[in-house]
């Protein structure tokens, strides 16, 4: 899957609304192989997405955990320092 796209599930604060549409956007992107469609396909792009983001807010909303919420700038330094260690250039 497109390594763009991030978990959005049991932050503090959860995932805002641009949040999920931009992942939405990074998933149709993917799956219909094109970051830019012609504009014949622009419609059905701008659809995909609308639908992708619902679906997954309805998810978000639904899912249950007994874990804490973690929060956002932690999980961005852990992943920070795996992409250092990643492409740490020795």
């Amino acid at each position: 899957m497109c390594r763009n796209i991030r978990p959005l599930n049991n932050f503090e604060p959860p995932a805002s609304r641009s949040e999920v549409q931009a992942a939405a956007l990074q998933y149709v992107r993917k799956v219909g192989g094109s970051t830019k469609p012609s504009q014949a396909n622009e419609q059905a792009y701008a659809t995909a997405v609308a639908q992708i983001a619902r679906a997954t807010q309805d998810l978000l909303d639904a899912l249950v955990t007994t874990a804490p919420p973690k929060d956002r700038e932690t999980e961005a330094v852990k992943a920070r320092a795996r992409a250092a260690k990643r492409y740490a250039t020795t």
